[in-house]
């Protein structure tokens, strides 16, 4: 497996202030095969990209000597696609459909996408969608991505998020195969799924739905999002979890997802996936 880096990682990536030639060159210098880069409405990288920028941004890697492993937005959190307001579902419809073009045009194959949520737990006035009814809009929204996904070759990679939204591997394994395209993917967060799940569970079952995987470690005793905690620091097996994934066949990349940046993080953090993964 390759390990990579979320841009979100490093000083003023969440931001999306940090220039991405700088963010590839700290993680090639870190000892990285690969960058996660991240897609926003503002920042360094958005959905206005143009081919030649974005061509630009692939020869930069190369000439860098790293490889773009994937892009990931956070977009979905604060224009949800499950929203009760119809022009901010439709405006999300756009900014992803442009998105996954940014993505082909970057020369990866895979598009991190948070396919809404029944309440946002870092946002607390944010609305509360019904379960039922977040599911059925969360189906539209895909049925409505899915033709750019497929005419770019670029895969929706639906992510095990904190949005009490697909909390089982069995309801998310379905609500993918629903599509009946393999342009609907999953990106699966071992450390995410720990408060409730078991990641080699949920890696066995969802199998060859796992397009993309991110590397967390929680801590269960905490329970909150404070139990987040840096690689090899909580609970997360990542022996059970590397044993499943090659019983699945994945040999992909595996991001480091480490947030918010800390002064020292990405250096431990790569440290860590070198020792758990190479």
């Amino acid at each position: 497996m390759k390990i990579s880096a979320s841009y979100w990682m490093f000083e003023g990536g969440l931001e999306a202030k940090k220039p991405i030639a700088d963010a590839m060159a700290e993680a090639k210098n870190l000892g990285f095969d690969a960058i996660e880069l991240c897609i926003a409405s503002q920042g360094v990288l958005t959905h206005q990209a143009t081919q030649a920028q974005c061509e630009d941004i692939a020869a930069a890697a190369e000439k860098t000597g790293i490889e773009i492993s994937s892009v990931a937005s956070g977009e979905t959190w604060t224009c949800s696609p499950t929203a009760n307001d119809p022009d901010t579902r439709a405006k999300i419809v756009d900014f992803t459909s442009k998105a996954l073009q940014v993505t082909k045009w970057l020369g990866t194959d895979a598009y991190l996408f948070v396919p809404g949520a029944v309440d946002v737990f870092f946002l607390p006035d944010a609305e509360v969608i019904p379960y039922d009814v977040c599911y059925q809009r969360a189906c539209e929204a895909v049925k409505q991505i899915l033709p750019p996904a497929e005419k770019t070759g670029v895969a929706i990679c639906i992510e095990n998020v904190w949005n009490k939204f697909l909390l089982s591997p069995l309801e998310m394994r379905d609500f993918i195969d629903s599509f009946g395209s393999d342009k609907v993917k999953a990106y699966f967060d071992v450390g995410n799924v720990l408060l409730t799940g078991y990641p080699d569970q949920w890696i066995r079952i969802l199998a060859e739905r796992v397009k993309r995987v991110h590397i967390k470690d929680f801590k269960t005793s905490v329970g909150t999002v404070e139990g987040f905690v840096d690689l090899l620091e909580g609970d997360v097996d990542f022996e059970s979890v590397k044993k499943a994934l090659a019983e699945v066949g994945y040999d992909g990349y595996v991001t480091a997802e480490m947030l918010p940046f800390q002064p020292g993080r990405p250096e431990k953090t790569a440290q860590a996936m070198k020792k758990i993964f190479k």
